[in-house]
């Protein structure tokens, strides 16, 4: 039976929650990102939508979070994603959506299965 996954925090309370347990105020945080204090407070009561993912990316990293996983949360694609899936634009959607539900172990032994396949198409070529 799979585990049914823990409901996730809004973006806005986790990012709140995180800032301050490293100590950060509201402004200076806004300062570190770029964005206005009064821009911060509102994305972390939920009144705003979330930042870009450029935006969504610094905060992550100033947090020192993962990125995937706070640009998904955000509702935002990392910059690198869109392109990839216009490179097969008919396989990569079909792929995600094979892959839904999956649980998180199942989806990394598929990764590992995808980089061992690549590795393997690397050295047919040379």
């Amino acid at each position: 039976m799979a585990k049914k996954k823990p409901k996730q925090k809004p973006f806005g309370q986790l990012l709140r929650e995180k800032r301050i347990e490293k100590g950060y105020s509201l402004r200076k945080f806004a300062q570190l990102v770029g964005v206005s204090p009064t821009y911060l407070s509102q994305v972390e009561q939920m009144n705003v939508d979330p930042p870009t993912a450029d935006r969504v990316k610094r905060m992550a990293e100033i947090l020192e979070e993962s990125v995937d996983e706070w640009t998904a949360l955000a509702g935002r694609l990392t910059e690198d994603l869109p392109a990839i899936i216009h490179e097969s634009p008919t396989e990569v959607p079909d792929l995600l959506r094979a892959v839904r539900g999956l649980t998180g172990d199942q989806l990394r032994r598929l990764r590992e299965d995808a980089e061992r396949m690549k590795e393997e198409g690397r050295d047919e070529e040379t």
